[in-house]
């Protein structure tokens, strides 16, 4: 196989550029098309993201959503990317890469009728059901489309993984620029178009993959190549990895049984439970209970918190920045963080090969940034200091994701897409459970807490009547009034009163903490590559293996 792969390159037309590439002996693939048509799938998925993340506060003060509730829908648009990469991955070998595309074509197209059926004058809950669902048709589209492009650009590209896999996810965002740059023109002023008409521009980079994907062949797998069965493939993720798998989905399953039943009730945990328990125990039983390898476990745990600081971040960025600034300028600075991110990932193979850095040291490098980079943002006060500080955030977040799969598909070929598809399902999962729902909550919960302590009858006067802001174990909060702080910040400062200006004032600060207390993931991050650092190092330094070799 691998020598297989080094001859694609050979492969040429006669102006240099890649036409078709022997796969093997009965296949034909156009490694060029492939590569560019699942750049711009993704590029889909950050169109619809930056679009979304920048119409959470219309939602606000349309339906009344808290911050919590504004997160939980924003964790739709995570968990459904979840089931897509995971189921995807499984069964991706067995059905084809064709099938699942077009499977994601038709849910991105569906996501956008479903969400649209949200519309003023609707219940809260009507309206949070119908934005829920659509951004999780939304995100398992986005899932299937990974769960196609990650492992087949891995194998097209075997011998600089980290390198494409960054060039693909450049895509991302890319497309976030694109949907920031929508709200930035078209979303505020005067002229502001309807969030929905703002959402639509999305379907146009779908419609160009689902021709570029058209009629193409598509290569396998080293693992599939190879012939090894399901049970095989999962052999390295095993009982530890499956545990991580596990305990994801009974914290979306719990969320997502709780409004079926009265309030207090147990059964949402205990159907969850069951399903979790239900995933593992299938794992253990293709695998006959391998136990799984040790680093998988590392890698899995440690990519959720991945999803939560980078995607989570991401959803709620311009919302919390444009907030501590203005609208307009949060939006401006959403596209500058997406752009540098753009950028970089360009440069994953200068300073993989020219600076030295191996995946795992390039990581940790990027968990240190990160963690100032936050810290930074938190300290904003005018324009000019805040892109400095956001375009540090962005160095630090630009190479967790596809650098992270670069290592399982350099340390664990032997599980085809199996494991690097479940690594993208947690950490999506986690952006939407952990990462983007915390911030909501944290974002409640802390303007709660500095108005409480700058005027404690005022936050009784402006409290919400909606439901409390809840998360994990955290005590609940009952947020202050979203609709009503929404409309006092397009007010300005002349025209507010002592009291909204308190308001707003502890609404800053609250924000402020939020992003302190969200750079405590990359910190630990960077302890867990650090300690992974000291473990190649001991055992004569990260490399790339083949199956044969594992």
């Amino acid at each position: 196989m691998s020598g297989e792969m080094v001859n694609i390159a050979k492969s040429q037309t006669k102006r240099g550029n890649f036409k078709t590439n022997t796969m093997s002996d009965n296949q034909q693939v156009n490694r060029k098309r492939l590569l560019w048509a699942g750049f711009v799938a993704i590029l889909a998925a950050g169109v619809g993201f930056g679009i979304r993340g920048g119409i959470f506060a219309n939602w606000a003060s349309d339906f009344g959503f808290s911050g919590a509730q504004l997160g939980a829908i924003g964790g739709g648009g995570f968990t459904g990317f979840c089931f897509g990469i995971m189921i995807g991955g499984v069964v991706v070998d067995k059905i084809g890469y064709g099938k699942l595309v077009f499977v994601a074509f038709l849910c991105h197209v569906l996501s956008a009728f479903v969400t649209f059926g949200a519309t003023a004058g609707q219940s809260t809950e009507t309206a949070y059901n119908f934005l829920f669902w659509g951004m999780f048709l939304f995100a398992f589209a986005n899932g299937t489309l990974e769960a196609v492009a990650n492992p087949l650009v891995s194998t097209l590209f075997p011998e600089n993984r980290t390198h494409y896999l960054n060039i693909l996810h450049a895509s991302w965002p890319l497309g976030m620029i694109f949907g920031g740059m929508v709200g930035w023109f078209l979303g505020t002023g005067e002229s502001a178009l309807d969030w929905k008409t703002q959402l639509a521009f999305y379907l146009v980079p779908t419609i160009v993959y689902g021709v570029m994907f058209m009629g193409q062949k598509f290569p396998k797998s080293e693992a599939s190549e190879k012939g090894l069965k399901m049970g095989e493939m999962f052999k390295d993720v095993g009982l530890m990895g499956g545990a991580v798998v596990a305990y994801m989905l009974y914290l979306f399953f719990s969320g997502t049984f709780a409004p079926m039943f009265d309030e207090g009730s147990s059964a949402p945990q205990i159907l969850a439970t069951f399903i979790g328990l239900g995933t593992l125990f299938w794992i253990g039983k293709i695998t006959n209970f391998a136990p799984g390898h040790w680093l998988i476990f590392v890698l899995f745990i440690t990519h959720a918190l991945v999803g939560a600081v980078e995607l989570g971040t991401d959803g709620w960025m311009q919302n919390i920045t444009g907030a501590i600034l203005d609208e307009k300028q949060g939006k401006i600075l959403f596209v500058i963080t997406s752009l540098g991110m753009f950028l970089l990932r360009f440069c994953a193979h200068f300073i993989e090969k020219k600076l030295g850095l191996n995946p795992i040291s390039l990581l940790f490098a990027s968990a240190v940034i990160a963690c100032i980079g936050l810290n930074a943002v938190a300290a904003i006060n005018s324009f000019g200091p805040a892109i400095g500080a956001v375009l540090i955030y962005s160095i630090g977040k630009t190479f967790f994701w596809p650098t992270m799969l670069a290592v399982v598909g350099d340390r664990f070929p032997a599980t085809g897409a199996v494991a690097m598809s479940l690594m993208g399902g947690i950490g999506m999962m986690s952006a939407g459970l952990i990462g983007s729902a915390g911030l909501g909550y944290f974002k409640d919960r802390y303007a709660v807490d500095e108005l409480k302590t700058e005027d404690a009858a005022l936050y009784e006067e402006w409290q919400s009547a909606g439901d409390e802001s809840k998360f994990l174990i955290f005590e609940s909060v009952q947020a202050i009034d979203p609709k009503r702080l929404e409309d006092t910040k397009k007010l300005g400062k002349d025209e507010r009163s002592e009291a909204e200006q308190t308001v707003v004032d502890a609404d800053i600060r609250g924000n402020r903490r939020t992003l302190k207390t969200d750079s405590l993931i990359p910190a630990t991050m960077a302890v867990i590559y650090l300690l992974l650092i000291f473990y190649f190092k001991s055992t004569g330094g990260y490399k790339a293996v083949k199956i044969d070799e594992a």
